[in-house]
Formats: structure tokens, C-alpha cells, sequence
């Protein structure tokens, strides 16, 4: 049975991540500090060697690509964008925080939905989409390595909703430009879906 290892990779960090504030789909590029970074890590060769690349279509995840895999073409994933945060975009915790709506949502659920923005349980379903999306593309061209760039929240709820073997979403939280090794087979996830957690790259 083949395996298929894909690298999903937290995009470089923003002004808007710099400054704590919730940015979602407002479509920010990489900071100078970011772009350094990002470059940094590369440098030091954490990030394996792959047959194609797949990435969000929000600059911060194409940017970071660019600097890790310049020689990739990219193939686009829109359902791997980040969750829409609705009236809670470009706010920070401390400009939220008296906010009924808002520590209503902080109680979470898959009902749980920023004013005007995504509800949780749609966002997982959107991720897992988007992940079928490249697996299929993947066996589809006989590829067996690829590296995902996305966003944390997305890789976050991947793992903790779909990856063996469990854990809280405080147990998969990466810095920019970090990320994890998932293995994927067709026998796990026509069960689930689902896939094993091998490793994380930083």
C-alpha cells in the first residue's frame, strides 16, 4: 500500500500577527520580519524536498512558497484559506474581550461563529475538503511528496480533527514557517478520513 506524505507549512508572519489582532481572510503579505524568516529557516534546510506544491490563495501563504519552493509551480487550494472571522477581523483579544459574542465563541462548538463570520463546524468541513482536494491530485499524479503552505488555523484543525494520534489544539500549535510531516494512505481515509501525524518540521 502506497503512502503519500505531504508537509503542511504555517505561512511567515504578518504586521496583523505581529500586532494580535485576528486576521483571517483580510489578504496581508509577509512582513520584513516574516520574509527574514522564512528565508532563515529555509537556509537551514528544514523543509524536505517535493514533487509539487499547494498553497492558500492569500498572499501571506504565496509569498511564503515563493521563498521556500522557488521553483514549484503552485496549485492554488482556496478552501485551505484561513477561517473568516467575520466582525472580529483586525481586532485584537483586548478589544474583544467584553464582548458577549465574543467569549460566547471562545466557548466553541461547531455552532460557534464570529458575528458575521464562519461557523466552526463549516470551517472543518471546508478544511477536510480542501484536503481531499490534494490528496486526490496527489494520487491522481502519481506524487508522493508535497508541500501544503496554509495557515495555523487550518493546520491546527487538521490534526486535532482528523490526525492519529490525537491531541488538544494547544498540542499542535507551530510558530510561522513551522509545520508537520502528515502521512495519508487510502485505507485510512477511507475509513475516517483520516491520517497519521509523523513528525514536525522546525
Amino acid at each position: 500500500m502506497k503512502n503519500y506524505y505531504l508537509y503542511l507549512i504555517r505561512h511567515g508572519i504578518t504586521q496583523g500577527n505581529l500586532d494580535g489582532k485576528y486576521i483571517g481572510q483580510t489578504d496581508l503579505a509577509l512582513c520584513p520580519e516574516g520574509k527574514k524568516r522564512i528565508e532563515e529557516l529555509a537556509a537551514e534546510d528544514i523543509y524536505p524536498e517535493v514533487d509539487k506544491v499547494y498553497s492558500s490563495p492569500l498572499a501571506r501563504c504565496l509569498e511564503t512558497a515563493e521563498i521556500i519552493y522557488p521553483e514549484h509551480n503552485l496549485m492554488i487550494i482556496d478552501e485551505i484559506c484561513e477561517m473568516d472571522f467575520g466582525e472580529f477581523e483586525n481586532k485584537t483579544q483586548k478589544q474583544l474581550q467584553d464582548l458577549r459574542e465574543y467569549t460566547d465563541w471562545l466557548k466553541g462548538g461547531t455552532e460557534a461563529a464570529p458575528p458575521g463570520g464562519e461557523k466552526y463546524g463549516d470551517f472543518m468541513l471546508r478544511c477536510i475538503e480542501g484536503l481531499d482536494s490534494i490528496f486526490s491530485d496527489m494520487m491522481h499524479c502519481d506524487i508522493t511528496r508535497a508541500a501544503c503552505v496554509t495557515h495555523s488555523g487550518v493546520i491546527t484543525n487538521l490534526l486535532c480533527g482528523y490526525g492519529l494520534p490525537k491531541g488538544k489544539p494547544a498540542d499542535f500549535l507551530c510558530a510561522p514557517g513551522e509545520g508537520y510531516e502528515i502521512v495519508l494512505s487510502t485505507f485510512l481515509w477511507q475509513k475516517g478520513p483520516t491520517f497519521e501525524i509523523s513528525g514536525k518540521l522546525c
